[in-house]
């Protein structure tokens, strides 16, 4: 089923030096973006981290120090790729809580505003997951009767995870081809910062989700516990809790006079 959409949708894959998103780096990017029309466009970059590749993390995507040493920082291509996928909607495998987070950390650093509050965000995992509980190469051979050769590859990846949300919708006709109910449908928490670390209640108001003030209001940790903000402002947290956390924190400033 060819998907039903609006605005373009860039289908994306990160390898990166680890699976900490405060502290990792991307080492290559690769997007596949899908206009309404149905034309395609693809494109793979490789990034210098600026830090070693650990040789667990080689193991699996095959990127060593050598591969990348003579490629551009992600300060130096942010600005561009940011162009490129401007005003575009997201979708990925484990995106909402992984790639996403950490492509929004990468242009923190590099000084870009990258504003997705308004971008539809697909995560494909999480339609398998709820649907199936299974991994993307076995996803690619469930869905699509395929093996997926080079996985772990940004760029096989990402195709891969293309062409699983096509035969997704294939399979299931209770799932919606649309873009803004996929977003919804595979979004678990309602999370205020991209790592679930403060999501907000059915009222709006923002829930400490991790941690000793794990499921208490934010502003009452606040008012209580002011030492927990500055834990965490000092702490490895990503740049993007951070700045959530500093906005609330103003919000409180201001309501409490």
């Amino acid at each position: 089923m060819e998907l039903n959409i609006k605005n373009p949708i860039v289908f994306f894959d990160l390898e990166t030096t680890g699976l900490n998103i405060a502290t990792d780096r991307i080492i290559e990017i690769s997007y596949l973006k899908v206009w309404p029309n149905g034309k395609e466009e693809s494109k793979t970059r490789r990034v210098n981290p600026e830090m070693p590749i650990p040789p667990q993390s080689t193991a699996i995507h095959g990127i060593t120090d050598a591969d990348v040493a003579d490629c551009p920082t992600f300060k130096e291509i942010a600005k561009t790729l940011a162009a490129e996928i401007k005003g575009c909607d997201l979708a990925g495998y484990n995106s909402s809580r992984f790639d996403i987070p950490l492509l929004v950390e990468e242009m923190l650093r590099a000084g870009v505003d990258f504003d997705i509050s308004k971008r539809k965000q697909i995560d494909v995992q999480t339609i398998f997951h709820k649907m199936e509980q299974r991994t993307l190469t076995a996803a690619y051979k469930f869905y699509c009767d395929k093996e997926l050769d080079n996985a772990h590859s940004a760029e096989a990846d990402a195709r891969a995870t293309y062409e699983v949300l096509k035969s997704q919708l294939d399979r299931y006709s209770d799932l919606p081809n649309d873009m803004a109910a996929l977003s919804e449908f595979t979004t678990y928490n309602n999370n205020l910062d991209l790592a679930g670390r403060i999501i907000v209640d059915d009222k709006g108001r923002a829930i400490f989700n991790f941690g000793k003030h794990k499921g208490k209001f934010v502003f009452d940790v606040f008012a209580k516990d002011l030492g927990f903000y500055d834990w965490m402002q000092k702490g490895e947290f990503t740049l993007n809790t951070k700045k959530v956390l500093t906005e609330l924190y103003m919000e409180y400033l201001k309501k409490k006079g």
